[in-house]
Parts: C-alpha cells; sequence; structure tokens
C-alpha cells in the first residue's frame, strides 16, 4: 500500500515539473508568473535529489539556467539564480552539470555590474557556493576564472561595522551579502582542501584581524572564525603567517574577554567555543606556536569553558582537543594545565564520559601529561647526571689530595722514625756517660775528704774528671752543647735548662757538669719558663768549686728539678762579677784552706731541697748571719740592682712631673 502511494506521488512530482516547465516558457511576458513558477520548483526540487534528477532529465535545469542570463527583470533573474542552487546543491549530477567556466564567468558578470543589487549579488554568490562545495572542479574553476579573487574584493569592501547596526531583527543586506561571500570562501577551501585556494585567501587576514580587534559581536565572529579556521587548517605556511600578523594574539584577546562575558551569558559561551576550534585550526599542525598563547593563560580560559554545565558534547570535545595541542610542546601550557587541576579533569571525564570521541580528546590530553613527565624526568636525570659527574670529580679530587696527605705524612713519619731511632741511641750514649760522671763525682768526693788542704789540686782533678763534654747530635745535623745551670742544691740534684728546648728527649739526652753551676746571668721573665744562663768563664767556675762541690745525680732529674726551683738572678756586668768573685774566692782558699766544708756552708747551700723564687731566696739570704762568699756576692748584685732601679724609677717620675 506504501509503496503504491509513494509511487503515485513521484508520478504527481513529475506532472508538476512537467507543468511548470511548460508555464516558464509561455510566461515569457509575465515575470511575475515565471517567479511563482521559479518559486515552486525550487520548493518541489528543495532537498529532493530525484526530483531535481527528473527535472535536469526533461531540460528544465538547462532552460533555468538560460532564463537567468537572458531575462531583463531582476526578479526574474534572482529566482532563476536561486532555483538553480537549490537544484544543484539537492543533486551531485545537477552541480556536475552546471560546473561549466562559462557559468563561472555568468556570475561574475552578476557581481560586477553596477546596476546590479545587493540581492542579485547575493544570488550570484549562493550559486558560487554550492558549485565549489564539495567539488574539487569547482574550486579549481573559482579560482581559474578568477572568481575567488572576486570574492576577496566583497570581502574586503562590502562590510562597514561602523556604519550597521546588527542587531536589528530584519539584518541588513550588505551584512548578508557579506555573510555569503565568507561561507563561499570556506567552501573555496575546504572540504576538500584547496592549499592553493587557501594561501590566496589569506590575503584578506590583516582586514579579519582588524574586524576582531574592533568587534566582538557574534554576528562578526563566527562568519570569521569560520572563514580563519578553514583557511589555516592543515596548512603550516598560512598559520605562520597569520601568527606572524599577531593573528593569534587577537584570537587570545578575543577568548578572554568572551570568557569574561561568559559568566553571565550563554550566548558568549558558545561564541567562545567557536573562538576555540579557530584557535585549534590555528596550532594544530605547527604546536611550537602555542607559546604565543602562555601569556595570556589561554589553558586555564579553556578549563574554566570545559567546566560550564551548558555545553554539549561536540564542544567539549572542541575545548579539549585544543586543550591537548596548546600542552603537547609548549612547557608554560602545560605547567599552566597543572597547576589549574586539569589533569584530574581529564582524568574524571575519561573515566566517566561514554562518548567516544571525548574519551579519544581526554586520552590525547594525558598522553601529553606523559611525556611532560618523561621529559621532565629525563631532565631531572640529566641534572643528576651532571651532579654525580661534579660529585665524583669533586670525589676523585678529594681522593688525589688525601693520598698526596698520606704520602707527605708518611713522609713524615718516616723522618720521625729515624731520629727517634738516632735519640734513642744518644740516649744510651748519655746514659753511659752519666754513669761515668757519677763514679767520677764520687771517687772525687773521697778524695776531697781524706785531702782537704789541697783544694787546688783537688778542683782541678775533679775538673778534669766530671767536666761535661758536649755531645754532638744527629739532628738537622746540629752541634748541641750544654748551657744551662742551676742553683746547687744540698742532696745533689741538678738543675739545667737546655737553650734550644725543641724536644724533651733533647733536654734529656744532654748531660751537665757540676762545675757549671750559679755563675752570672743575664735577667730573665717568669714567661721564658724561668730559664738561666751559664756563664763562659771557666775559671771562675774552677776556683768555685772546691766550695760549692755537689755530688752528680743522674740526668733524668734535672728536668723535673730545673722547673720546680727557679731563680731570677739580677743582671750583672760577667766580667767584673766573675773577676770579683774569683779573687774573693782565691784569697778565702788562701787563708782558711784548713777549715772544712761544713765551716763554709751558709743556709743558702743548705737549702737545696725547699723551694724558693727570686724573693723568697733573698729574704732567707738576708736572714743568714753567715753568708759564704758565694751568697754574699749575689745578694750584693741584688742590692746594686735594686737601687738602680729605684733611682731610674724616680727619674722617669720627675721626667713625667
Amino acid at each position: 500500500m506504501n509503496i503504491q502511494k509513494v509511487q503515485k506521488n513521484q508520478c504527481d512530482v513529475k506532472t508538476d515539473l512537467n507543468l511548470l516547465l511548460e508555464c516558464l516558457k509561455y510566461q515569457m511576458d509575465c515575470p511575475l508568473s515565471q517567479k511563482e513558477a521559479l518559486i515552486t520548483i525550487y520548493s518541489i526540487c528543495q532537498q529532493n535529489s530525484e526530483a531535481s534528477e527528473y527535472f535536469r532529465e526533461i531540460g528544465g535545469l538547462m532552460f533555468i539556467n538560460d532564463l537567468a542570463k537572458s531575462s531583463v527583470h531582476c526578479i526574474v533573474k534572482e529566482a532563476a539564480l536561486f532555483t538553480l542552487g537549490i537544484i544543484i546543491e539537492s543533486n551531485v549530477y545537477c552541480q556536475q552539470t552546471l560546473c561549466t567556466s562559462a557559468l563561472f564567468e555568468d556570475l561574475i558578470l552578476f557581481l560586477i555590474k553596477k546596476d546590479s543589487g545587493v540581492n542579485l549579488k547575493r544570488m550570484s554568490v549562493y550559486v558560487i557556493l554550492v558549485l565549489v562545495s564539495n567539488n574539487k572542479d569547482g574550486q579549481t574553476q573559482v579560482r581559474d576564472t578568477g572568481c575567488i579573487s572576486l570574492l576577496l574584493q566583497l570581502f574586503r569592501t562590502t562590510l562597514s561595522t561602523s556604519e550597521k547596526n546588527l542587531s536589528d531583527e530584519n539584518p541588513d543586506p550588505c551584512y548578508q551579502l557579506w555573510s555569503s561571500v565568507c561561507s563561499t570562501l570556506c567552501a573555496c577551501v575546504n572540504n576538500p582542501q584547496n592549499e592553493d585556494n587557501q594561501n590566496i585567501c589569506c590575503s584578506v587576514f590583516p582586514y579579519a584581524k582588524e574586524w576582531l580587534e574592533s568587534c566582538t559581536e557574534p554576528e562578526i565572529v563566527r562568519p570569521l572564525c569560520s572563514f580563519l579556521g578553514l583557511t589555516v587548517a592543515n596548512n603550516s605556511y598560512v598559520q605562520k603567517y597569520f601568527v606572524s600578523i599577531g593573528g593569534l594574539d587577537t584570537l587570545a584577546k578575543v577568548l578572554l574577554e568572551l570568557m569574561h562575558d561568559s559568566c553571565l551569558s550563554h550566548c558568549s559561551r558558545k561564541l567562545a567555543v567557536v573562538v576555540t576550534k579557530t584557535l585549534d585550526a590555528c596550532i594544530a599542525n605547527n604546536s611550537a606556536v602555542s607559546v604565543v598563547l602562555a601569556k595570556y593563560h589561554t589553558v586555564s580560559g579553556l578549563l574554566k569553558l570545559l567546566s560550564s554545565e551548558t555545553l554539549n558534547t561536540g564542544d567539549k570535545v572542541s575545548i579539549i582537543l585544543t586543550i591537548g595541542h596548546c600542552t603537547e610542546v609548549c612547557e608554560a601550557n602545560q605547567c599552566e594545565l597543572l597547576q589549574n587541576n586539569g589533569l584530574p579533569l581529564m582524568i574524571q571525564i575519561l573515566t566517566e564520559s561514554q562518548d567516544e570521541e571525548l574519551v579519544k580528546a581526554a586520552t590525547f590530553v594525558l598522553q601529553n601529561c606523559k611525556q611532560m613527565t618523561e621529559q621532565l624526568s629525563l631532565k631531572l636525570y640529566g641534572n643528576s647526571l651532571n651532579v654525580n659527574t661534579a660529585e665524583e670529580l669533586d670525589v676523585q679530587a678529594r681522593k688525589r689530595c688525601l693520598q698526596d696527605y698520606w704520602k707527605k705524612a708518611k713522609e713524615v713519619l718516616h723522618r720521625i722514625n729515624l731520629i727517634e731511632k738516632e735519640h734513642d741511641e744518644e740516649r744510651v750514649q748519655g746514659e753511659i756517660f752519666v754513669d761515668e760522671s757519677s763514679v767520677a763525682n764520687s771517687e772525687a768526693l773521697k778524695s776531697h775528704e781524706a785531702n782537704p788542704a789541697d783544694p787546688e789540686m783537688h778542683m782541678e782533678r775533679t775538673h778534669k774528671e766530671i767536666c761535661c763534654p758536649q755531645l754532638t747530635s744527629k739532628l738537622n745535623s746540629q752541634v748541641l752543647a750544654p748551657s744551662g745551670t742551676c742553683a746547687p742544691q744540698k742532696n745533689g740534684t741538678v738543675n739545667t735548662v737546655d737553650a734550644a728546648p725543641t724536644r724533651p728527649t733533647e733536654q734529656r739526652n744532654i748531660p751537665c757538669s757540676a762545675h757549671e753551676l750559679q755563675t752570672d746571668s743575664t735577667p730573665q721573665s717568669p714567661g721564658r719558663n724561668g730559664k738561666t744562663a751559664c756563664v763562659k768563664n771557666q775559671s771562675a767556675l774552677q776556683a768555685g768549686e772546691q766550695f760549692f762541690k755537689q755530688p752528680a745525680e743522674p740526668i733524668r732529674n734535672m728536668k723535673q728539678t730545673c722547673t720546680s726551683e727557679t731563680f731570677f738572678l739580677p743582671p750583672l756586668d760577667q766580667r767584673s762579677f766573675c773577676s770579683e768573685k774569683t779573687e774573693k774566692v782565691k784569697n778565702a782558699s788562701a787563708t782558711s784552706s784548713s777549715h772544712k766544708m761544713t765551716d763554709l756552708r751558709c743556709l743558702g747551700c743548705t737549702a737545696g731541697a725547699l723551694s724558693f723564687n727570686s724573693r723568697t731566696f733573698s729574704r732567707m739570704l738576708r736572714s743568714c748571719a753567715h753568708r759564704c762568699e758565694h751568697h754574699r756576692a749575689l745578694l750584693e748584685a741584688e742590692e746594686r740592682y735594686r737601687r738602680e732601679l729605684r733611682r731610674a724609677a724616680a727619674a722617669s717620675t720627675g721626667t713625667a712631673a
């Protein structure tokens, strides 16, 4: 039943088309009748490919084409062109039949004639649109005939936004013509893509950029964005040119302005999506230029736009793809994506969405994040390698320094071992010498007691026996001689300090004879460890030896005794003091050679076991009623030294006053 009904309808349509064609042929003198017939024909053929094909078969398509060129009535021309456009759009065979250079030339004439109205031009542009849409031959014809250049001229000159009010319900015809030109240019460069036409159409980019900067009305932004997006699509040359003139910056600014308005207007959000698609087309094949968008924080704006609940799936896909292209190679945009929680949002879309295209778009963004993470890891690894290399070099340098230090330390240790070995040998020799000196001192004492009447012979013999020889040290190839002396003690302890106290072992290994005791010295301070000077006049020492003879003790006690008992002697003239002392000692020895040693020993001689300093020792000598010649000379010298100090102090006080 339905089939019969369909067949009946097809027969009725064919009958109507035949009648309408006859009406057109026989109503040449009546333009209104022709217009009515043309309107009826396009209403039948609109979106009906079979009816359009039948009308072409009966010759109606070519008759209308001839009518459009030959009619003198404008309304017939406009109606005939519009009907041609509808038939061509409905049937591809009709499109191929009329896609000739002759038709494009006729259409160019309609566009350039001064007497052609805006509507006639608009209908002519419409026919061009349907001829090139999805038709590579039509795109070639429109370029070869020069029709595309005429369309670009209309694009530049038709629209003047300063003189048009686009918010009226009845749009201006010029704006409608400009909008049709934009649509036609879009068809000339896209579907299929035609790079030659794209390269030609990019010449009007500066005008489009200027209009975008001056107006953000949807009626202007939409056609411009469509034209720009299709012209730059998959064409790196055109994309670079658009970026070079600042077109990408302009789109980013328009998007920011629309994003600000989108909080209040749904229309602004929809228009922002259109601008987003254009941005995506500009950077899709040249992601390196997306760095321009970083300074406008485009990614954060797109994330806010994506969170809108009023967007459909297609709009979300476009936004996510744009985010993916922005973050594909630009680190700044990648960081902005992470900082604005873009990664969790993409994961949420991926897990919750059921749309395949949306999932693919979210996966694309996540893949960029993965690559970004890998690149950051490689950079961190490279930095760590550099750091590790630097650390290894530093460690190697330190190892080399330590090896040098160890080498030097081993050399020093070897030298120390050699020196200690030499010192051990010298210590053994010194101990042997001290033992021999002790035996000699004991024998001399016994001889003196047995024959006290001959002190000079005793002195000379004792001096020869116990006089300390110089010891030659091999350390640093220097000869060390005994140069220290201390006061004689009752218990025979000898106190000495080495003139060059470099090592304790050197002090132990240098013996000193009892003949080098209590001679004149220079004044020393306590800060210099109470060192006493040795007298160099051996004759005075030999003369006084008979009065202060003490048995020699082992040298090992020298350091301890010398440190505990220190005498500060006044500065005396060595020669006068030694001569005076020597004369007095000789006189005493000549007059009282028969006296015993105990009668010649004063309190200073018998107080060797007590600890004294310069003050207490002098006080003790003053309290002694009978002083020996040696200590009497010391006390007198100290008195002279004190008088000199008082005289100097008085002189300095007088000068200061």
